[in-house]
């Protein structure tokens, strides 16, 4: 197959390296390429966005396929011309490119869509520009509305610059600016490659758009990058499939209902907030300098991949395989870049820079002069490392740029720098806690590490268990909160533990917590978790009526014919389930399969414990009018009794595998952990209203998870789309539901300090 490449930066030089090691790729043609490209493809001079002439060339040399480097050809409308033609193109048509070639376009999509963003302003007028930045505040992200290659964003605390940027942008034919509320956490960029429908993830990789080291001085088109983002994984599972899920599907979905789909990549340009991902901006096409490290990684043959997608056949292709190596970008810019580049310096020293082991160096703004290359643009060279490590890849491209001379060079030293160092931290939906190291972010819950103020070092013995009003349902965390939901749960579970404390010792230390969560946090006794979901059900209704009536069992517990939705069992049953991570689903295991984990002894101590648990709480609860229809708790042992018992350090039992069943119940403490007997944990049901063979009336998120699958919320559980925003109504009825339960069992009123944040 014979590709033509159009374009001529080090994005294009990186792609055309990938397409020329693909073994289906007999030959390559770059209009107008650079001379790196050269020594790869055949130059064709000429101007890209030109459509007619495109269409000519590929034509005339009996082209297999076109791939779109950067975004003005994209705008021009060279994919709608090369579709007319028959000829497959890897890029979107122009009005698909609007995506990046208005803000104000790419806006109206994600609204449509439901992708998560900033919330933005479209203005024309230097009166509206006032009104946005008084709306958003400081800091302020003024947006040029059409493009702008990279540099026209200005975030900025200083209002006068704010306004200047935009009054600039205004003076344009046409001219419009976006500004929008600012948005906390790391920035990353993810680039789907999509077919029109399919869309496949390439690896997330962070870019550095300052010109200067720590993120010093102007917008720039990007001074460097490094794939892939370890920090990211760690502090955000899943990221990729809840970015694929909530904004590149529901992103092409939306372009193909408007009647025109999206084909090429859609660059995704996220920021990790505290409130989750937010889509920053969109792209079109490839980013520079992210792709540089991103298709350095690839070993899937890339020519098969774009063509598939350019024939809307993504979703016939294997998965896509990566090289296990840390790739670094050190983008080596002219003197005077962005603002005015000196061009026609002399450019030395490629050889010897590519001679470092895992290096190769790819041209953006170089030209040949007389034999002799020479800087011909702001950008002029990327130097790509790759490397079995962050570390390791980062030594080698700073100590190939050093063997590059061009007068007066420009190359930040920190590209990477924080990531290597473990300096970079998603903000917590909890929010920052001085003195305190988040650790661990759950679905509702988030737990912190107590620091000694000397020494800056962890507690090991303590955790700060911290309830958020997050709420999930259908394993989906949606973004819309319920107010007062986690210090309903805190002051639920205190109560609870109080109730059964004859029961089992329970990890709760000290109320006593940081002003920013009180009423919604704990300081608890740091426990080595029991690998087991306990759950206990006194009536049939949920997942084990569901069950039941396909097995007559429940978790392997054989129950009596003829029961239906919302009857009360003979006696509680124990019906564990695995635990499953975030974003997945629990699943039911048998009291063998428990011992099978845990050992004989210690099964049954759980299960004599969550029935016991279960039992206690309709006792109270039943007194006050609510009917608990099954819990789920967790258990936990102190570590220091674990160690003892076993004979092992207490780092050991801690952090390596246990022998459970080697553990004797009579020497170590079972302890009652998380929140028990909550909304959340459990199912509450109005006594009065209880009538077994329909739904009964509830005191948790029921209402919530009503609403979502009704036809109210146009939303179907089956699809892959996250869950829409409730609306205020159910939002507020599903606080008040939390409220009653907790105001009726505890026979008190609940209050909380009006200054303590929802989060």
């Amino acid at each position: 197959m014979k590709v033509l490449l159009l374009g001529s930066g080090a994005r294009e030089h990186a792609l055309a390296r990938s397409l020329t090691a693909d073994p289906t790729v007999t030959a390559l043609l770059a209009l107008p390429g650079n001379p790196g490209i050269g020594a790869l493809a055949e130059l064709v001079p000429g101007d890209p966005t030109d459509t007619a002439a495109v269409v000519d060339l590929a034509r005339a040399e009996q082209v297999g396929l076109v791939v779109v480097g950067p975004e003005a050809p994209l705008v021009a409308g060279v994919a709608d011309a090369l579709g007319e033609a028959g000829i497959p193109c890897f890029g979107p048509t122009a009005e698909a490119a609007r995506l990046e070639g208005s803000k104000a376009f790419a806006k109206e999509v994600m609204a449509a869509a439901g992708v998560p963003t900033a919330a933005a302003h479209v203005c024309s007028t230097e009166v509206e520009v006032e009104a946005a930045l008084e709306a958003t505040g400081a800091p302020y992200v003024v947006k040029e509305d059409g493009l702008a290659a990279g540099k026209g964003v200005v975030v900025t605390p200083d209002r006068s610059e704010a306004v200047e940027h935009a009054r600039a942008c205004l003076a344009k034919e046409g001219g419009r600016v976006v500004i929008e509320d600012f948005l906390d956490g790391p920035e990353v960029s993810l680039f789907c490659l999509c077919d029109g429908s399919t869309v496949v993830p390439l690896e997330p990789a962070q870019d550095f758009k300052r010109i200067g080291d720590g993120d010093e001085g102007p917008n720039t088109g990007g001074m460097g990058a490094y794939s892939p983002l370890t920090w990211a994984t760690e502090q955000v599972p899943g990221l990729v499939g809840d970015v694929l899920d909530r904004v590149a599907r529901p992103t092409v979905r939306e372009m193909a209902r408007r009647g025109t789909p999206f084909v090429g990549v859609l660059y995704v340009g996220l920021a990790l907030t505290s409130r989750g991902p937010r889509v920053v901006e969109f792209n079109a096409r490839f980013g520079d300098p992210e792709t540089q490290s991103v298709l350095a990684r690839l070993r899937t043959p890339l020519a098969g991949v774009l063509l598939a997608a350019a024939q809307g056949r993504l979703a016939e292709l294997p998965p896509l395989e990566w090289s296990d190596e840390h790739s670094v970008t050190l983008v080596v810019a002219a003197p005077g870049y962005p603002q005015s580049p000196q061009t026609g310096s002399p450019i030395t020293g490629i050889r010897r820079a590519e001679e470092v082991e895992g290096v190769h160096v790819l041209h953006a703004g170089t030209r040949d002069q007389d034999g002799h290359l020479v800087s011909a643009g702001g950008r002029v060279l990327s130097v790509v490392s790759l490397g079995r490590d962050l570390a390791a890849a980062r030594a080698r491209a700073y100590a190939a740029v050093h063997r590059i001379q061009l007068e007066d060079a420009q190359f930040r030293g920190d590209i990477a720098r924080a990531a290597e160092q473990g300096d970079i931290r998603v903000p917590s939906a909890l929010g920052d806690l001085p003195g305190h190291e988040l650790i661990y972010s759950g679905k509702v819950r988030g737990l912190y590490a107590p620091l000694d103020p000397a020494t800056g070092e962890r507690d090991q013995d303590r955790i700060l268990l911290v309830a958020s009003d997050r709420i999930s349902a259908y394993d989906h965390i949606l973004d819309t909160p319920i107010p007062d939901k986690g210090a309903v749960l805190t002051q639920l579970s205190l109560w609870w533990f109080d109730q059964l404390a004859d029961l089992a010792p329970h990890h709760v230390v000290s109320t006593d917590v940081p002003d920013q969560v009180a009423g919604r946090a704990v300081t608890v006794r740091r426990l080595r978790m029991l690998p087991v979901e306990c759950v206990a059900r006194a009536f049939l209704t949920g997942g084990g009526f569901a069950e039941y009536a396909a097995t007559g069992t429940v978790s392997g517990v054989e129950l009596p014919p003829g029961l239906v939705d919302g009857d009360r069992l003979p006696e509680p049953i124990f019906t564990p389930s695995t635990k499953a991570p975030v974003g997945q689903h629990d699943e039911p295991i048998s009291f063998g399969q428990v011992a099978d984990l845990v050992g004989h002894r210690l099964a049954a101590r759980l299960r004599d414990l969550t029935v016991s648990i279960l039992q206690r709480g309709n006792e109270i609860a039943g007194e006050r009018g609510i009917l608990i229809a099954d819990t789920k708790v967790e258990f936990g042992v102190d570590p220091h009794q674990l160690a003892d018992a076993l004979g092992i350090s207490t780092e050991q039992a801690m952090e390596d595998e246990i022998d459970w069943a080697a553990v004797d119940p009579a020497d170590v403490d079972i302890i009652l952990a998380d929140e028990v007997l909550t909304p959340d944990s459990s199912r509450f049901w109005r006594a009065a209203e209880w009538e077994p063979g329909r739904p009964q009336t509830s005191y948790d998120k029921q209402v919530l998870r009503d609403w979502l699958t009704s036809a109210d919320s146009g939303w179907d559980k089956a699809s892959d789309s996250p869950p829409p925003a409730p609306p205020d109504d159910v939002v507020a009825l599903t606080r008040a539901r939390y409220v009653e339960a907790y105001e009726t069992l505890t026979g008190q009123p609940f209050e909380v300090d009006p200054a303590t944040p929802h989060t």
